[in-house]
């Protein structure tokens, strides 16, 4: 206890002028501390309503007290006799604590009475110099273990060295190391060449640890599994070797990495700094050490740990911190020393005003592009810069010891430099103001943002406590005794594999070529499924989907065959054609195991969000048996995909053991199959035929997954959320009601609630434990219509957003310095609250968290108050297409189409307009689509311009036809004249054209060199989001690219602009001049339908035609969106082929071309045939009278008759099934 409230007097108060106060403890020894509690100043109107804390153990070097990674602020007091207590979340071991308080009482000042709470800490320490270590030897010559725990805490004065290190003769290995500030674990089990195959386990944990703090080590071993934790962060992981048992030879060795029999004589550079409470398997080393035990070699180790004589500095802000430097006229040269570290590429660390008349001349040294800049600024004459360094903004300490002269300007790394010819004397400012030119600083770039230590000015030590405590001191947003750095990419919060990129204030996620979108790279760039291609009018093709949207499966790749009816999602495997067995038995059976286009766990995730799969099995046999005919044992049997024996085969459920050769394997729990055996092809002239077809499923049985709830108390419970660093929520809804919360999942102080406060406000609020924070989407028509109405929320560690329908999306980016986990405990409730209150009514549907469906009709069935399903018509997604809303009626419903480049009763109708030369369309925008640089992203430091391009997209669709090049189709225009263009090239190629940086030129993109000017229809869709580009051209090219400086903001998309395109590019103004002569159908950019618009209300001011414009017919060809439903195995087996580069599916157009001549060939052909036949036949009639006889035929050895039973659930379909 440090004051008691009663008898402390009136307590404390700060300096009125003092510009950082704090209040500093010495508690006499190091104590573990474990609450706090304030009071106001007795007597007064003073208190502290927030404040931070910092602690040490020498009073030299502060660190900072952090909660979830963040420098944690307190609530205080709002009285001067309210007691306020904080227990801390987790303990801090300290001498020293000073209480940095940020802001007063209104009505008074600042002022407080403090008490503290803890326990005294023990601890046994040892200091090592960097040429010393601690020898742990085993009674016996080796020690094997099978679990191992070493536990020990740190402090390192440096980022390199080697704190545990033990090896034996057989290639065993353990070596905890620094390396750049981070803890490196090596661990090996019984591996006799380590060396040679460079096999072993190695986990990187931690970073900036060199920072002169304690930091707490454990490892947990237990065969092959270990636990390796830092500082509360644990990673698991299995480790590299033969055996489970860790076998070390002689000794343990502490601090580095002896030679063979010479201690002190080290490998690796060795560790030092101290450490405590040192144990490995039970045992107190450093104890034993103490008390000079045998077993223990200290190597000129000392039992306490010194202290380090550097104070650092922080430069908090890159426009406001500075601190200048007394001058001393007396000098006539100059020489600077100094470490730094930062995460900014760019920055100014001092500059140097060396005379102000005529032609002010400065020096200035500072970062640019990661490496240091030294110049001379001022008089021609004078002119001079240097670079030196690279990756600078690394985290890591650098040094800076540099020699300069006037006239001859020199920089080289770890030399004084001089300056003898300034005859003027001369000041230093570290960092500068932007905004302030008081102190003759000239700033190019930003100030620096980053830590300082060892200043030396003309080889003296510059005393930063001394400058801080005079009060003519000039200095501005400054922390002494700290260095405030953080890692912000530890730990790694971009998701999918993306990449963390940081500066000081924050960090950013690079997700190019993951697949993946976002601040966190959470949202996956493709569809879920077949089905949502569907809805957007796409053709069969290949495609890549991501069947759990932002969830841990990667993306795939399927076919996807659009039928009239249905879409079938097909994967292959690797036995797609017909197999023969012969010589098979029971005991020794022909086995065949197969290999799918996608993983087992995409495979599983398909089956089980899939309404009906299947999977055909034709077996076609002479003397072979399925079952034995006597009593029914297997001959032949399947696994499943979880590998387990099924005999029942095609057209019969599970446990119906029937022979039918050939049939439709459709009961989706067993599906796909994952081997085969057959087992009775060895008698004398038996002989089979065997082939599997590919899994074919069709349906999401998820998507109309829906529950009705119709009393205010009821709700569904789930489990909790799993939304610590991100979730993303998406819903429909159709109600009645005023208001109603849609879920809710509460923690102990942290909870997420989504829910519709008044019929024109959706809400999403959530407390990550500072405070709630809403974000709310305010709707110009009536939400509780009866209507269904799409919500998608979304949380990570830097923003949250919500969007309602296609209204704007609501955006709040989460500050830097706040917590960042969202901690939930109670389970999630659905329909309701936990207090039973505030109740949803109506339906919910198709609910997905993180990528997963939850199931609201199976959950219903079990729940009073809520029913499974929903009452309306709207109760299948394939009532309106391409994307068309289904509108509920009172004994029916409609389709609106207004969304849609489509129209008709259910959406399916193509909008075309035929193109004469000159002919245009010109739509003008209502309001942006795109996303906008807001200020944050200008402010991001210099690397960083891609940070804001995740937040900008567009999709474009259409279909065209023509024979005309060059042709100009589409072009999007800012209002900064950056534009995108879609065009036809001279080879018929298609062109994608981005000007999104005019010192970088247009950046263009050919999806392939064939030509689409031939008279067919093509179908052709673009979809940017952030980086990625997708393109998908005549449904069988597919591939994404990476752009780059994408920032648009389309106001006035144009198509087919006539000759005055505001361009410089040759090719496009050829295009242009030419325009587009042919016929275009259903052109969507984002929201907006210009052709449409143009075809059906081209009065319109939006709209300008140009030149005539007739509606047409060429994109409702049967053909454009039906396919016929029947498949080949090889269709199949080529589609599915994984791994291929997309482009070369363009090689498949001349294959198609070949292919269709050759069945124009054969067609004639065989229609000259029948013409002859039918011509023969009645020739036959006319002059023979006709003989109808019968032939009993014996089986031929060499052309085996083969039986094949139809099965009788097969569908009809498959009868009128062709092969080309």
């Amino acid at each position: 206890m440090l004051c008691n409230f009663k008898n402390c007097g009136g307590g404390w108060s700060p300096n009125g002028d003092d510009q950082q106060p704090w209040l500093q403890l010495d508690l006499q020894d190091r104590f573990k501390v474990t609450s706090i509690a304030t009071q106001g100043r007795w007597g007064s109107s003073d208190w502290v309503t927030r404040y931070q804390l910092q602690y040490s153990d020498s009073g030299r070097t502060w660190r900072p007290y952090r909660q979830e990674d963040v420098i944690w602020t307190f609530i205080g007091n709002s009285d001067t006799d309210t007691v306020v207590q904080h227990k801390l979340p987790h303990s801090i071991r300290t001498r020293y604590m000073r209480l940095l308080p940020l802001e007063g009482s209104p009505k008074g000042g600042m002022g407080l009475r403090l008490e503290v709470y803890g326990c005294t800490y023990k601890s046994d320490v040892a200091d090592f110099d960097g040429r010393s270590a601690l020898l742990y030897r085993f009674n016996q010559k080796s020690t094997s273990t099978v679990k191992d725990v070493i536990s020990l805490r740190f402090r390192s004065h440096q980022a390199e060295g080697v704190l545990v290190h033990g090896e034996g003769q057989r290639g065993d290995f353990l070596t905890l190391e620094l390396q750049r500030g981070r803890l490196i674990l090596h661990l090996n089990l019984d591996d006799a060449k380590p060396q040679s195959t460079g096999r072993s386990s190695s986990v990187m944990l931690g970073s900036l640890l060199d920072d002169h703090h304690w930091h707490s080590v454990q490892i947990e071993r237990f065969n092959k599994h270990v636990n390796f934790t830092v500082d509360g962060h644990t990673q698991h992981f299995r480790c590299l070797g033969q055996e489970d048992t860790l076998e070390i030879d002689y000794e343990l060795s502490f601090g580095g990495i002896p030679l063979p029999g010479k201690p002190g004589t080290f490998l690796h550079e060795n560790f030092h700094g101290c450490i405590e409470n040192l144990n490995y398997n039970g045992v107190n080393v450093i104890d034993m050490a103490k008390r000079r035990k045998p077993q223990i070699y200290t190597g000129n180790v000392t039992f306490s740990c010194s202290e380090s004589s550097s104070v650092a500095v922080t430069f908090l802000s890159s426009t406001g911190s500075f601190l200048m430097l007394p001058a001393d006229y007396s000098m006539e040269s100059l020489s600077v020393r100094l470490q730094f570290r930062t995460w900014n590429q760019e920055g100014l660390l001092f500059s140097v005003p060396l005379s102000l008349d005529p032609d002010p001349i400065n020096l200035l040294l500072q970062l640019s592009q990661a490496r240091l800049l030294l110049s001379l600024s001022g008089g021609q004459q004078n002119s001079a810069q240097v670079l030196s360094g690279q990756n600078l903004n690394d985290g890591q300490w650098h040094s800076i010891n540099r020699e300069f002269s006037l006239c001859n300007l020199v920089l080289v790394v770890d030399v004084v430099f001089d300056l003898k010819d300034s005859k003027l004397g001369f000041s230093i400012v570290l960092g500068c103001p932007l905004f302030q030119c008081d102190f003759n600083c000239e700033n190019p770039n930003k100030g620096y943002q980053g830590c300082l230590r060892l200043l030396f000015i003309n080889n003296h030590p510059v005393d930063i406590l001394q400058i801080q405590q005079e009060t003519l001191s000039n200095y501005s947003q400054i922390s002494f005794d700290v260095c405030n750095i953080q890692d912000r990419c530890l730990p790694i919060l971009c998701e999918h594999s993306g990449q963390c990129i940081q500066s000081w204030d924050q960090f950013y996620c690079d997700c190019s070529g993951t697949g993946y979108t976002g601040a966190t790279c959470h949202n996956s760039i493709y569809e879920r499924s077949c089905e949502a291609f569907r809805k957007t009018g796409s053709q069969s093709s290949v495609f890549t989907i991501d069947l759990d949207g932002s969830g841990p499966l990667e993306h795939t790749q399927v076919n996807c065959t659009m039928a009239e009816d249905k879409v079938w999602t097909v994967v292959g495997h690797d036995h797609m054609r017909i197999i023969d067995i012969r010589g098979s038995t029971p005991r020794s059976p022909f086995v065949l195991i197969f290999n799918y286009t996608i993983s087992p766990y995409h495979l599983r995730s398909l089956v089980t969000s899939s309404e009906h799969c299947q999977q055909e099995v034709i077996y076609r046999c002479r003397k072979s048996r399925l079952f034995d005919t006597w009593d029914g044992t297997p001959l032949s049997w399947w696994l499943d995909r979880d590998g387990v024996k099924r005999t029942y085969w095609g057209g019969f459920l599970p446990g119906v053991q029937q022979a039918n050769d050939t049939g439709v394997l459709s009961y989706k729990d067993h599906l796909p199959l994952s081997e085969i055996a057959i087992g009775d092809t060895n008698r004398t002239n038996s002989q089979a035929e065997l082939q599997i077809g590919p899994l074919r499923c069709y349906g999401d049985r998820f998507f109309w997954n829906s529950a009705s709830f119709y009393q205010e108390s009821s709700y569904l419970h789930f489990p909790t959320l799993q939304a610590e660093l991100s979730v993303d929520i998406s819903l429909f809804f159709k109600t009645s009601a005023l208001s109603g919360v849609f879920l809710e999942n509460l923690g102990v102080r942290d909870f997420i609630r989504l829910e519709l406060s008044s019929p024109y406000t959706v809400n999403l609020t959530f407390d990550l434990g500072d405070g709630p924070v809403i974000i709310t989407v305010q709707s110009p028509v009536a939400l509780n219509d009866r209507q269904w109405h799409y919500i998608r929320a979304e949380r990570n560690v830097k923003e949250a957003s919500l969007q309602v329908d296609s209204l704007p999306l609501k955006l709040n980016e989460a500050p830097s310095e706040r917590p960042y986990r969202l901690q939930l405990s109670s389970q999630l409730f659905v329909g309701g609250t936990a207090s039973r209150q505030r109740g949803f009514l109506g339906c919910l549907r198709a609910l997905i968290i993180n990528g997963v469906t939850l199931d609201l009709y199976e959950r219903a069935k079990t729940t009073p108050g809520v029913n499974s399903g929903c009452p309306g018509h709207c109760t299948s997604d394939s009532v309106c297409h391409n994307g068309g809303r289904c509108v509920e009626e009172r004994s029916s419903y409609t389709c609106d189409c207004t969304q849609t480049a489509f129209d008709g009763p259910h959406c399916r109708t193509a909008l075309a307009a035929s193109f004469e030369s000159g002919s245009s369309v010109l739509y003008t925008l209502q309001e942006p689509f795109s996303g906008i640089l807001n200020e944050e992203a200008r402010r991001s430091p210099a690397g960083f311009h891609d940070a804001d391009v995740t937040k900008s997209q567009e999709k474009v669709s259409f279909g065209f036809l023509t024979h005309h090049v060059p042709a100009l189709i589409l072009t999007a225009h800012t209002l900064d004249q950056h534009y995108l263009a879609v065009m036809l090239t001279s080879n018929g190629s298609l062109q994608i054209q981005y000007l999104l940086n005019k010192e970088k030129g247009t950046e263009k993109f050919s999806p392939g060199s064939s030509s689409l000017a031939d008279g067919r229809f093509h179908w052709v869709k673009i979809n940017r989001k952030g980086q990625e580009l997708f393109v998908q051209v005549k449904c069988i090219l597919t591939c994404t690219v990476n752009i780059t400086n994408i920032t648009l903001n389309f106001s006035c998309p144009i198509l087919f602009p006539v000759s005055g395109s505001d361009t410089t590019d040759k090719e496009l103004v050829q295009a242009g001049l030419r325009g587009f002569i042919g016929c275009l159908s259903s052109v969507q950019f984002n929201q907006a339908t210009p052709l449409k618009a143009a075809l059906q209300n081209s009065q319109s001011p939006l709209v300008t035609v140009i030149g005539r414009l007739e509606a047409s017919s060429c994109g409702t060809i049967s053909s454009l969106n039906t396919l016929s439903n029947t498949h080949t195995h090889s269709d199949d087996s080529a589609k599915t082929d994984q791994g291929k580069d997309p482009l070369k599916k363009a090689d498949q157009n001349d294959l198609a071309l070949i292919g269709g001549v050759v069945a124009a060939v054969v067609f004639i052909t065989l229609c000259v045939l029948a013409i002859i036949i039918h011509f023969l036949y009645r020739h036959r009639r006319t002059s023979a009278p006709s003989v109808i006889t019968g032939k009993m035929h014996r089986p031929s050895m060499e052309h085996p008759p083969y039986r094949a039973a139809l099965d009788l659930h097969k569908p009809n379909h498959d009868s009128k099934e062709y092969y080309i």
